[in-house]
């Protein structure tokens, strides 16, 4: 498909809008925005890197939104970001070297652990019993953090749902989860991004054209998460995460 390409521009906005809205809560953005730069005819070593301009962007919106709304626990995150961004990079510089495929068996399995739980588990999230008096807390979420921040910058899909499983797990309500999330995926892509960047893998051209879109659906998303709560979360966290499980699934078999 030619470089400015009318078809090629309403595919990339479409999509950049509705990847924005479902990435700006829960993450998976990426389902959406990588296939719509493939359909493009991005070439490959761009293409990883100008979907993570396209997520910086969104990821700074959806946070900044949170922020705003107050749902955000900076008590904890600011301790957080740190770990996030060292293991982003150092992932980001890892898959250069290290093919990233052998980990779609264990994300899959992964991923169907967090839906099972998150179904039968119904009031999950609702309230928050999160206590910021542990020290052991701190640990984990430090331990948590540099782990998916690595795995972010090595791989990707599933972030955001392995992120706000995390601070679940930790005792917070949906909303609060999700904008933790959002602070630490927002730290992460940067790092990547600035590391992708520095090894010349990024398209301003397709970034910005493919960010642009996700910032405004980014914007509604979030709003109608900060509005609507866990009632609109949990549903859309479960269905992306079920996508998420049958696209790594069909990868694998293809």
């Amino acid at each position: 498909m030619e470089h400015g390409s009318i078809v090629m521009i309403a595919i990339l906005v479409i999509c950049g809008f509705l990847a924005g809205v479902i990435d700006s809560v829960v993450g998976g953005g990426g389902l959406i925005a990588i296939p719509a730069l493939l359909s493009a005819g991005i070439p490959l070593p761009l293409l990883l890197g100008s979907n993570k301009l396209a997520g910086t962007l969104c990821s700074f919106t959806s946070t900044a939104s949170f922020v705003r709304s107050g749902k955000i626990n900076f008590g904890l995150v600011k301790f957080l970001i740190p770990f996030s961004i060292v293991g982003a990079v150092a992932g980001s510089l890892t898959v250069r070297q290290v093919p990233s495929e052998f980990l779609k068996p264990l994300v899959i399995v992964m991923l169907i652990v967090i839906t099972v739980y998150t179904l039968f588990k119904k009031s999950w999230g609702d309230v928050s019993t999160f206590s910021a008096d542990s020290r052991k807390t701190l640990i984990t979420g430090m331990g948590i953090a540099l782990v998916i921040g690595f795995y972010d910058g090595f791989f990707g899909p599933g972030t955001g749902s392995f992120l706000i499983f995390a601070f679940l797990m930790l005792g917070f309500e949906f909303v609060t989860a999700a904008g933790n999330a959002k602070v630490l995926n927002f730290a992460s892509n940067i790092a990547s991004l600035l590391t992708f960047a520095f090894v010349g893998s990024v398209s301003l051209y397709y970034g910005l054209l493919l960010g642009i879109p996700m910032v405004i659906g980014a914007i509604v998303g979030s709003r109608i998460a900060i509005r609507k709560g866990a009632s609109y979360i949990r549903p859309l966290f479960i269905t992306v995460t079920v996508i998420l499980i049958g696209k790594q699934i069909w990868d694998t078999m293809h």
